[in-house]
């Protein structure tokens, strides 16, 4: 069979099925050339989810005559006027959208530049141009979508779902651009110069509105990474990803580098099946990242992954950290700050002589063990909501104490506290979780050598992925290095780590060639200190004296992110005296 070119049209349908996916797609390149053209002002309408109408109009520069007939000829821009692919600034580069769109649809263009007599109007389907009365940006109308490419309508879900995509759509460019001002058919509006607080109640809902926290961060390393936006506190989530907005230089994207940092961000203060909010925008130098990477240019590639990776997640632990302890305005770590000479620490109070443990004394996960509340009364039934009287004497309290004095037990669950003109309200299981499991998490992992090394056989590719991170898997306890061309063996092993190995290093190694950094050993570390947190704490339903009350209180006052357990359970509660008031009619 001879070889030949394809027609132009077929190579435009081609590269629209890249493209153009759906409706929403239209949108988005329509939009985004929008804002390249320097529009503070854009009006989208949509007729049946995008199959009968889309118009984006738009306050931009516009287009003269010549550039309008240039605008719909394959890779034709004006967005690369130094032809280097990585240094892009624009939202668009590769003058695909419109010829692409015109091969699908039925469109024509509106534009003025505002220095011709008049504007121009350009059929797309015969190329035809004519002056029109259009005085000022630019106005776009697709009709009829897919129409000349059935195939491709049949696969449209309903209007109502399509247009749902098309309100994400707006969604990510309204977050990405807060000086522009954007309409959705009349009914979705974001005003221009909008502050990022009120643009995010507007695009997530009236939930969000003052739980979302400000995170303004920047790399001391020199990378030239800046780290802005807002994220959700751990009490605030979803059951689904849908309000994470995540950019890259202004650019809204779905990357699995971001993804995956702000995963690990919330690891150990929000349950695993559960989302974090976000509007985070990632800044650096555009040498840095390559965003041609797919035609959609949701996509993006980091040069450094792992360093973006680390960057991102310091920054939002440090403000979760910040955050889950000003509360109750975290003490010094010195204990002398916060506890009275005559109260001993919970360490001392609840101790477990270590031969009854199964773990070595140095071991990672025993650090814990002279933390047990063994000794502490068995588990009693009371009468529920009673307040259980104190069989111990009660003791000192030092004078500033940001949990406050304790009262009492409730349901032998709760602890009772009065801070100033509040009750505080302790969940003694959550608070003991997070004690032992920070505790657990700053100690040192000790590892175990191996007299014969674990061998494992590999492909080549999974080899040279596990052997590139060899640093990051030994600060975890697990020495790895190449055993031939075909094979890995470990040499060291976190004690008293049974796992399958095997499965272990080839989630590893499919994650590094994916991503170029892996976090599957670090959520195992995670998820095995966080279930031995949890069933080494106090439970709820055990009856604590007065004495082990307060020096509950005490160390959860000394401990890091205190105010979320390690599933995002809260800790504690401030209830203040005055809206107990109004519950008696006090006022």
């Amino acid at each position: 069979m001879a070889v030949r070119v394809l027609p132009d049209f077929l190579i435009n349908q081609i590269a629209a099925g890249e493209v153009v996916e759906r409706p929403a797609s239209v949108v988005k390149e329509l939009v985004e050339n929008a804002l390249d053209a320097g529009a503070d002002q854009i009006v989208i309408d949509v007729v049946d989810g995008g199959r009968t109408l889309i118009s984006v109009i738009d306050n931009g520069s516009g287009m003269s005559r010549d550039d309008l007939a240039r605008a719909i000829t394959r890779h034709a821009t004006s967005k690369l006027p130094d032809d280097d692919l990585l240094n892009i600034n624009f939202m668009g580069f590769r003058g695909e959208a419109l010829p692409s769109i015109a091969s699908v649809s039925d469109m024509t263009i509106d534009t003025c530049n505002g220095m011709d007599e008049n504007g121009w109007q350009i059929d797309c389907n015969t190329g035809e141009i004519i002056p029109s009365d259009w005085m000022s940006g630019t106005r776009i109308r697709v009709r009829n979508l897919f129409g000349r490419t059935p195939a491709r309508l049949k696969f449209l879900r309903g209007d109502r779902a399509e247009m749902m995509s098309v309100v994400d759509v707006v969604k990510r460019l309204a977050m990405a651009r807060r000086d522009v001002g954007f309409v959705l058919n009349n009914k979705w509006h974001f005003p221009k110069g909008q502050d990022l607080s009120a643009r995010v109640g507007a695009v997530m809902g009236e939930d969000v509105v003052g739980r979302m926290l400000q995170i303004d961060a920047e790399s001391t390393s020199g990378a030239g990474l800046k780290l802005t936006g807002l994220v959700s506190e751990p009490t605030l989530r979803r059951a689904s990803s849908v309000d994470q907005y995540l950019f890259v230089n202004g650019r809204p994207v779905k990357d699995k580098v971001l993804v995956g940092a702000l995963r690990a961000a919330y690891m150990d203060v929000m349950h695993a099946r559960e989302f974090p909010l976000c509007a985070l925008y990632l800044t650096l130098p555009t040498n840095a990242v390559d965003v041609n990477v797919s035609p959609a240019k949701t996509e993006v590639h980091f040069l450094e992954p792992s360093h973006v990776r680390a960057f991102m997640i310091k920054a939002m632990r440090d403000r979760l950290a910040q955050v889950l302890n000003q509360t109750m305005r975290v003490a010094p770590t010195s204990a002398h700050a916060v506890v009275p000479k005559s109260v001993a620490p919970m360490s001392r109070m609840f101790s477990v002589p270590m031969h009854q443990e199964r773990f070595s004394a140095h071991d990672k996960l025993s650090a814990t063990a002279t933390e047990m509340f063994a000794n502490a009364a068995p588990v009693e039934r009371v009468v529920p909501n009673a307040v259980d009287a104190p069989h111990a004497p009660s003791v000192p309290i030092a004078a500033d104490l940001p949990l406050g004095r304790v009262v009492g037990q409730v349901g032998n669950k709760y602890i009772i506290a009065q801070k100033e003109n509040n009750m505080v309200v302790v969940d003694q299981h959550a608070a003991h979780e997070r004690i032992t499991y920070e505790k657990l998490r700053t100690r040192q992992i000790k590892g175990q050598p191996l007299l014969t090394p674990i061998v494992i056989k590999m492909r080549e590719e999974d080899l040279v992925a596990i052997t590139s991170v060899a640093d990051e898997l030994k600060a975890s306890g697990l020495h790895v290095d190449a055993f031939g061309d075909d094979a890995i063996a470990i040499f060291e092993k976190p004690a008293d780590w049974d796992l399958d190995w095997a499965d272990l290093l080839r989630a590893v190694a499919d994650e590094v060639r994916a991503n170029g950094y892996s976090a599957q050993v670090n959520e195992k570390l995670h998820l095995k200190l966080a279930n031995y947190a949890c069933h080494r704490s106090v439970r709820a339903g055990q009856r604590l004296d007065m004495i082990q009350m307060d020096a509950l209180l005490r160390d959860i006052e000394r401990t890091e992110r205190a105010g979320q357990c390690n599933h995002g359970r809260p800790v504690y509660k401030f209830i203040p005296l005055t809206e107990i008031d109004t519950w008696f009619e006090r006022l």
